[in-house]
């Protein structure tokens, strides 16, 4: 178990699930689902607020690749970490398979709003899905790694140098900064930091230890009974669609893709007051990039602990000729530090898992942790090893960061390219050291799983760097 009474520790101490050979089957449980803990509900509920990756790992041990946990009354959840189970899962039809993001945490429909893509079911989840689509692929993706550069290289000049300083709120800064910059192209400077100083301050209300305590244990109601919760989160509606009205009032301009107006093109004609509350919701969510921020603290939190690996991938950014380690340092961080430890779909009718039918209405969950750290599919599953996927690449059902099937994440590669290049910026800036020796271990956020220590570190700027000081006369 983690020592410091944290989430856990997804740096190395802990024991992995079963691999080749070791994994099994769990006898069935009551009411056909498989076997675990027996501890009552609210003891469940308590464990899983307090150390969710602990309570994971003795479960793999004890019970194998597939498990119930009863942490919510009512709604059992199956965790899996078999890849074919997990395919199976995945490429189900759509219609037999809910949406379970509002049961894995409870604070996304209060957040997000019950219209918001990652909450909707089938057929409107896929026709939403689509509408989507169009922002983060072709022409935008490059207009995307320009603005996302252009964020880091201005959000890095005010890090201080010489003394430590934890880099995730660093990196939320550029993250909030990059999402502004995607779903409100050119927002009026005065407003820009309106939205920014309300999106703090809710994220801040939200991250409070003892709030995200209650929010795992009690699930929602812990949040939507707050009247504070509805007034930080009213300031920031008010702000966006403040925005949204602005817009709608001066007209459409031409060749503007954001992403607002290109959701304006697909709801704009509907009626006003049933778009205006889908406009919220869709751009709430897309604001609300809270796991980026998280996996780039994770990134640096390991790259430091490893001077190899930083040094061949400073190498390979100032040469700029290659990207090929650069993704396989995203994609190992991905593995071993997931932002996200859980994927859930809530079933519509039976289904079976191996030696388990599984009855409608059951959560069934991919643990992403949990599969990651499988030693016959990732060799020392603990160890911080980018190399893995220079020898062979990530598995479809193996590698799930951003879960899978029709509900992947509609920004998978957005994020993906906001960590290449704040990490090419970071690099060829700076050099970094870690403020303290020990590895870091996870806690629990709003929205992810974070470098307890806010992944603490010490910058010195390079003497080549775009920004480096000049010498001394």
């Amino acid at each position: 178990m983690a020592s410091n009474g944290q989430a856990g520790d997804m740096t190395g101490e802990i024991a992995p699930p079963p691999g080749a050979g070791g994994t099994r089957l769990a006898r069935g449980g009551r009411s056909g689902l498989p076997a675990g803990p027996p501890l009552p509900t609210f003891a469940q509920a308590a464990i899983w607020a307090l150390r969710p990756l602990d309570l994971m790992d003795r479960c793999a041990e004890r019970y194998g690749e597939i498990f119930t946990l009863r942490v919510r009354r009512g709604s059992p959840w199956v965790l899996i970490s078999n890849p074919e189970h997990v395919k199976l899962l995945f490429t189900n039809q759509s219609a037999q398979i809910r949406a379970g993001a509002g049961e894995a945490n409870p604070l996304l429909e209060p957040l997000l709003g019950s219209r918001s893509v990652m909450l909707l079911d089938e057929p409107q989840h896929l026709g939403d899905r689509k509408r989507l689509l169009p922002s983060f692929h072709g022409d935008r993706m490059r207009d995307y790694g320009a603005m996302m550069t252009d964020v880091a290289e201005r959000q890095i000049r005010t890090w201080p140098t010489g003394e430590p300083f934890e880099l995730w709120p660093r990196m939320q800064a550029i993250s909030l900064d990059v999402v502004m910059s995607a779903v409100f192209d050119e927002l009026e400077p005065a407003r820009r930091e309106l939205l920014r100083e309300r999106l703090v301050t809710l994220t801040d209300w939200i991250n409070q230890p003892r709030r995200l305590a209650l929010l795992a244990a009690i699930g929602k109601r812990s949040i939507t009974n707050s009247s504070k919760f509805h007034h930080v989160m009213g300031e920031v509606e008010a702000v966006v669609l403040a925005e949204v009205r602005r817009r709608r009032t001066a007209g459409a301009r031409p060749g503007r893709e954001d992403i607002h107006s290109m959701l304006e093109r697909e709801y704009g004609g509907e009626e006003s007051h049933t778009s205006e509350k889908k406009m919220r919701d869709e751009l709430v969510t897309m604001l609300s990039d809270g796991p980026t921020a998280t996996s780039l603290a994770w990134v640096f939190e390991r790259l430091l602990r490893h001077p190899d690996k930083l040094a061949r991938l400073r190498e390979e950014v100032l040469g700029a000729e290659s990207e090929e380690y650069l993704d396989a340092v995203v994609k190992e961080t991905l593995r071993l530090c997931p932002a996200v430890p859980l994927v859930m779909r809530r079933l519509a009718e039976p289904m079976q898992l191996g030696e388990h039918t599984i009855p409608p209405g059951t959560i069934v969950a991919p643990s992403v942790y949990l599969m990651h750290r499988r030693a016959d599919l990732y060799a020392e599953p603990l160890e911080f090893r980018p190399e893995r996927f220079l020898e062979s690449s990530a598995g479809t059902y193996t590698w799930i960061p951003f879960g899978g099937g029709v509900r992947r994440c509609v920004a998978w590669f957005f994020a993906q390219l906001e960590m290449k290049r704040v990490i090419q910026v970071v690099l060829r800036e700076f050099d970094l050291s870690p403020a303290a020796s020990g590895g870091e271990s996870a806690m629990r956020s709003s929205v992810s799983f974070a470098p307890n220590g806010g992944a603490r570190v010490v910058a010195r700027r390079r003497r080549q760097g775009r920004f480096a000081e000049p010498a001394a006369a």
